[in-house]
């Protein structure tokens, strides 16, 4: 797949615009909010026609000691102060249900209540979706992501008509009109109730919390529930009241947590037959087509070809791929996940991502084959299944409770001092799959032929990106944005921090991955690597690994492959040292 512009990073300035939070704001407490950063701006880190300049590490320090309201807690109160008013708010002519990262009909917490609402008064449910393109830009979206929903939402649309369900689908070009323009679709509907499921972003936290009160002094109820997750955010919590930030206790209290609330597992049904009358009084909804992607998100005709093939959109393809996982390979899921080339995992994270899978589903689903209904017993395979989806719970617990993590900051704030290289010749050879080291190679151009990479393979880029190269972290956590099909931002960013040692629960920073090691240990044969670089494919042995330096130098630059562009000895010495420089210790 050809690089994206965005992978340009000297990428020129952007104009900045208002935000919620002005870097004109004086310091509060004598605490400055903003700080100068033009390396951060200069390569596309911080995005300045969206958000401010970046945070100051004190400013990190006020949400770490509850200073700061958080989003969510900003949404929560939104919600509690206003719940009895909106509960006083009569149906009126139908109900809507805001689709956003929930693409499917089954297990859905909001449509389920929205649904509900409608059948209780005999009215019409209608949905809609907002493709907003500031928005996929601001979160960075991948084109290959933007086509696989749009694809869904063709495939969403077919299935609520069959229940006479209109599904309304508009491009909004402006992204601050969007709650006027959901506004104005409500008194045209007759609509006095909207329901929707959380997101954890910042952005979208703080529109909802400005939204339930906007909404309410229009009259309209919007309800806003927890359904992301398996668990939601702030339902656990250490001994101490305070939020986890290691994964195995946090993950022992999640378990526990489920085992005493199993009706959290419980599916929710899908809506069911909306009344007659809908299909004509929606008519120019049912007869309404899915929007093109956006301009800045649009593929090309082969690759728009190659993704609809390797990835069909949809829930039933959903289902269907996580049924082939429990039938077929979850009995060998410990022993093969770690290995790119055995095509032992479940590859449903693309449905996570766009909400044609419930995190919930796929956890009740795993529970219902095995043995027991204990989560952490019985079946070890599928016990470990279990426990690599609730990353995806634990890391948006995570964004939820440290938000300045959604604000190019790293969990660790004090690891912002790190002396990065931006060097964009190593860069770019790392984007291409070009720094003549095999398994690192290889893994790239998975990512940009087919917009997923294998976990083993992500861990493998990253460290060597943040840690070998010294490039900075967040460069590669774009990029990965940029390209993946299944890119969630809680998932990358937690995903990033542990290899860059800058997150929540990360490896400490003199544990530096050796590409060479790892690719011996997890592609023994390098059938990973002679698939995805062929150039390599007449290497034999253990020399796939380290061609220039086991004796298949001719081979590999015969074929036109590259020498190593770092030599990681070398790399890791320089790592250590710039990190206890940064940090001012030697320990992690």
């Amino acid at each position: 797949m050809p690089l994206q512009k965005a992978t340009n990073i000297n990428r020129i300035k952007r104009k900045a615009i208002p935000s919620p939070d002005s870097p004109s704001k004086k310091p509060k407490n004598g605490v400055a909010p903003y700080k100068e950063s033009p390396k951060e701006e200069e390569y596309g880190i911080v995005q300045r026609e969206f958000y401010p300049p970046e945070m100051t590490d004190a400013r990190c320090r006020q949400y770490n000691d509850n200073g700061l309201p958080r989003p969510i807690e900003l949404l929560e109160a939104a919600q509690k102060e206003t719940k009895e008013a909106r509960e006083n708010i009569q149906v009126k002519d139908a109900v809507v249900h805001w689709y956003k990262c929930d693409l499917r009909t089954r297990d859905n917490k909001a449509l389920h209540l929205a649904s509900e609402k409608a059948k209780s008064k005999g009215v019409p449910l209608i949905c809609m979706y907002i493709v907003s393109p500031q928005d996929l830009q601001a979160h960075i979206t991948s084109p290959a992501r933007v086509d696989f929903i749009l694809r869904t939402l063709e495939i969403l649309k077919k299935d609520l008509g069959a229940s006479d369900i209109p599904l309304h689908v508009v491009t909004i070009e402006k992204r601050k009109t969007i709650p006027d323009k959901i506004l104005e679709w409500c008194e045209k509907w007759g609509a006095s109730h909207i329901y929707a499921n959380a997101e954890y972003e910042v952005d979208e936290l703080r529109r909802e919390a400005m939204m339930t009160r906007k909404c309410l002094a229009k009259r309209i109820s919007l309800t806003v529930v927890p359904d992301t997750c398996v668990v939601a955010p702030g339902e656990l919590s250490s001994q101490q009241g305070r939020q986890y930030a290691v994964y195995s206790p946090w993950y022992r209290a999640w378990i526990a947590y489920l085992h005493e609330h199993s009706e959290q597992l419980d599916p929710y049904s899908a809506p069911g037959q909306n009344p007659s009358r809908a299909r004509e009084k929606f008519k120019d909804i049912f007869e309404s087509k899915i929007p093109e992607a956006p301009e800045n998100k649009k593929l090309c005709a082969e690759e728009k070809n190659r993704f609809r093939n390797m990835w069909p959109a949809g829930e039933q393809e959903a289902y269907a791929r996580l049924g082939m996982f429990l039938d077929q390979k979850i009995g060998q899921y410990k022993d093969s996940r770690n290995f790119p080339a055995a095509n032992g995992t479940a590859c449903t994270s693309v449905h996570f991502a766009a909400g044609t899978l419930a995190a919930r589903t796929a956890i009740r689903c795993a529970r219902d084959v095995n043995s027991t209904k204990q989560l952490d017993k019985g079946n070890l395979n599928i016990v470990s299944w279990i426990s690599e989806v609730a990353w995806r719970d634990f890391y948006k617990h995570v964004l939820a409770h440290w938000p300045y993590i959604c604000m190019n900051k790293p969990f660790k704030p004090e690891y912002t001092n790190i002396e990065w290289e931006y060097d964009d010749s190593t860069f770019r050879a790392w984007c291409n799959g070009r720094t003549g080291y095999p398994i690192v190679d290889a893994a790239m151009r998975q990512l940009n032929n087919t917009g997923y990479m294998h976990n083993r393979c992500r861990m493998i880029v990253a460290s060597f990106l943040s840690k070998d190269l010294l490039n900075d972290w967040r460069m590669g956590e774009i990029y990965f944005m940029e390209h993946l099909i299944d890119g969630d931002f809680a998932s990358n960013n937690g995903g990033w921090g542990f290899s860059a040692s800058t997150g929540v629960d990360p490896q400490p920073y003199f544990r530096i991955f050796n590409p060479l090691l790892q690719s011996e240990k997890f592609d023994a044969e390098g059938e990973y690597i002679r698939k995805w670089v062929p150039e390599l494919r007449k290497v034999e042995g253990k020399a796939i690994h380290d061609p220039y330096g086991r004796g298949a130098g001719k081979v590999a630059e015969r074929e036109g492959y590259p020498k190593p562009i770092v030599e990681h000895k070398f790399a890791r010495d320089r790592c250590l040292a710039r990190y206890k420089a940064g940090l001012g210790r030697d320990t992690a």
